[in-house]
């Protein structure tokens, strides 16, 4: 897939504000400094489509892109650590919860995990829920340049491991860095897919 046109719909505080579900779409979601801005960003060949900040918990609000006039591309705020309030990150979870179960035209979610890190009980709980709910998605690896071949192949082997403790069948895994531009074409080639079942 080439991108076409990348232009921003609107950002919504909550499910009933999105704009209306006439193209599928694809929602992008991981902890708090998961390196989602950079990714959106490598995804859409745009510098600034997804505003980059150091400081965790930056998106606040459900933000829709219309990609190529053919689908949307949904940039949800992270969950785990922000600076706000216990309040404020439970408005935002029941905000994130209600989008992902009544989207009628969600057609998947990319769930990003960092890399680096060992498996997270905040983003196990996070790839059970979506299971459990039957969301369709697929765990997305950033910042994969920042390992060797063979560090990255220890850690996903450990997430794998976790998994299966509780999955019958593993979630698709796809390998992304920004700095290197990887995983760009797979994640363009899956919605693309989609999109043809969405058409159908």
């Amino acid at each position: 897939m080439k991108i076409i046109s990348t232009n921003f719909i609107k950002s919504s505080p909550g499910l009933h504000k999105c704009p209306p579900p006439d193209f599928p779409e694809y929602a992008f979601i991981g902890r708090s400094n998961v390196g989602k801005s950079s990714l959106l960003n490598m995804i859409s060949e745009r510098k600034r489509l997804a505003k980059i900040s150091s400081t965790p918990g930056k998106t606040q609000l459900i933000n829709h892109f219309i990609i190529n006039d053919e689908w949307y591309l949904v940039d949800l705020p992270g969950y785990g650590y922000a600076r706000a309030g216990l309040k404020k990150k439970q408005e935002w979870e029941e905000m994130i919860k209600n989008y992902l179960l009544k989207r009628e035209n969600l057609m998947s979610v990319f769930l990003l995990i960092d890399s680096r890190l060992s498996p997270q009980p905040i983003d196990i709980n996070f790839i059970d829920f979506l299971g459990i709910n039957s969301i369709s998605f697929i765990i997305l690896f950033t910042k994969t340049d920042k390992l060797s071949a063979n560090q990255l192949k220890i850690k996903i082997s450990k997430y794998r491991a976790q998994l299966r403790s509780t999955w019958e069948e593993l979630p698709e895994i796809i390998i992304s860095s920004a700095a290197k531009n990887t995983g760009r074409e797979e994640i363009l080639n899956y919605i693309d897919r989609s999109n043809k079942l969405w058409k159908k």
